[in-house]
C-alpha cells in the first residue's frame, strides 16, 4: 500500500488521475490532494469522502511514496526535485524534464524497463507522442520504422480548462449570432476552425509541440535514428486527440501484418472495417483508456510504408491515465 499525493488536482489533468486512482482501486495506503493556494480550501470526493485540497509546499511532499504531479513546467522545476528530495517517486506531466537526460520518459506498454534507472523524477510524455509510441512500438520490434510522417488534430482539452471554456464560449457565440469573444488560448478562433499552430513557433518553422513529438519518440523507443515529420492542428473538437500516420519500415510491410500486431498488442485497440464504416473518432474514443487504430492503408509507390488514423483520449492515455500506470509499473517491478 502506497501514501500517494495528486500535486495539481483541481486541474483537468488531476481530475482525471484522482478518477483513475479511484476507477483501478489503486494500492493506497492514503492519498492527499495538493493543488497552488487559490484552490486550497476546496474539496474533492474520493472513494466516498470529502479531502480537502492542501496548498502546496515542500513540507506536504514528506511521507509520501508517489506523487502523480500535473502543473506548469515552471512550476515543477522547483516542486519535483523538491519532492524527491523527500523521498517520494514523482510522476511528472509536465514538459519541464521529458528529455531531461537523467530523467526517464515512459510509456508502460513501449518501455517500462526505463523507470528502473529514475532518481525520484519520472516524466510522463506530452499526450500526442504517448498515443503514437503506444501504435509504433509493435511495428518497430518486428519491421523496424525509419520514418514517421505524422499530422495530429488536436482536442481544445489538451489547452486545459481554459481551451474548453474558449470553444464553448466562442461555439454559443457563433451559433446565437451574438459578437464572437476573442481568441486568448488559442492564435485565431478555434470553433469551426483550424488553427495551424500548438505552442510556439521555432526558428524553423516547426512548433515546440511538433519537435517535441520528433525528440520524445526518439527517447521513448530508444533510436535516435528514427525520423520524424510532425504537423501539429488545433481543432474544435472537445476531448480525444486524432492522428495520420504514415511509417515506413526498413522491411516491406502490409496492412495485414499491422493488422495481426495490433489485435495483440496491450493498450491497442483495432477498429479497422472500411465496409461496415467502422474506424475510430474521437467522440467514441472520450472516456476510453485504448488507442484506438484504423484506416489502415498500403502506401501508393512503398511496399514499405503504410499508412493508418490513431485517435485516443488525451486526458486519460495522452496524460493521466499513463501516469497512473507508471505508478502501478513502479510498484510491479518493485521500486
Amino acid at each position: 500500500m502506497k501514501r500517494v499525493g495528486v500535486l495539481g488536482a483541481s486541474g483537468a489533468v488531476g481530475e482525471v488521475m484522482v478518477r483513475l486512482l479511484e476507477q483501478r482501486a489503486f494500492p493506497l495506503a492514503s492519498v492527499k490532494f495538493l493543488a497552488s493556494p487559490r484552490s486550497a480550501g476546496k474539496t474533492i470526493t474520493f472513494a466516498g469522502e470529502k479531502h480537502p485540497i492542501i496548498a502546496v509546499s515542500d513540507k506536504e511532499f514528506e511521507g509520501l511514496d508517489i506523487i502523480l504531479s500535473s502543473t506548469p513546467a515552471s512550476i515543477s522545476k522547483e516542486t519535483s526535485p523538491a519532492a524527491a528530495r523527500a523521498g517520494a517517486v514523482v510522476i511528472d506531466n509536465s514538459s519541464a524534464w521529458r528529455m531531461d537526460p537523467t530523467v526517464p520518459l515512459v510509456v508502460p506498454e513501449v518501455n517500462p524497463q526505463d523507470i528502473d534507472w529514475n532518481k525520484g523524477i519520472i516524466a510522463n510524455p506530452n499526450c500526442s507522442t504517448i498515443q503514437m509510441v503506444v501504435a509504433l512500438k509493435p511495428i518497430h520490434d518486428k519491421f523496424k520504422i525509419k520514418r514517421i510522417v505524422v499530422s495530429t488534430y488536436q482536442a481544445v482539452s489538451g489547452a486545459g480548462q481554459k481551451g474548453m471554456s474558449e470553444l464553448d464560449a466562442q461555439t454559443r457565440a457563433l451559433i446565437a449570432g451574438t459578437p464572437e469573444p476573442a481568441p486568448s488560448k488559442f492564435a485565431h478562433p478555434i470553433a469551426f476552425n483550424c488553427v495551424a499552430q500548438i505552442d510556439d513557433f521555432l526558428d524553423s518553422g516547426y512548433t515546440k509541440e511538433e519537435m517535441k513529438m520528433v525528440y520524445e519518440t526518439r527517447k521513448i523507443m530508444g533510436d535516435p535514428a528514427i525520423q520524424v515529420q510532425p504537423t501539429c492542428i488545433r481543432v474544435p473538437v472537445v476531448n480525444s486527440h486524432s492522428e495520420s500516420i504514415l511509417i515506413e519500415c526498413e522491411h516491406p510491410i502490409t496492412p495485414d501484418d499491422a493488422r495481426a500486431l495490433w489485435s495483440n498488442s496491450p493498450g491497442v485497440c483495432l477498429q479497422d472495417d472500411f465496409r461496415n464504416r467502422q474506424y475510430p473518432d474521437p467522440r467514441s474514443a472520450d472516456g476510453r483508456d485504448e488507442v484506438f487504430v484504423g484506416r489502415i492503408r498500403q502506401d501508393l509507390g512503398n511496399p514499405n510504408a503504410i499508412l493508418f488514423w490513431c485517435v485516443s483520449d488525451n486526458l486519460r492515455k495522452g496524460a493521466a491515465l499513463n501516469a497512473v500506470q507508471i505508478a502501478e509499473t513502479l510498484i510491479a517491478r518493485g521500486l
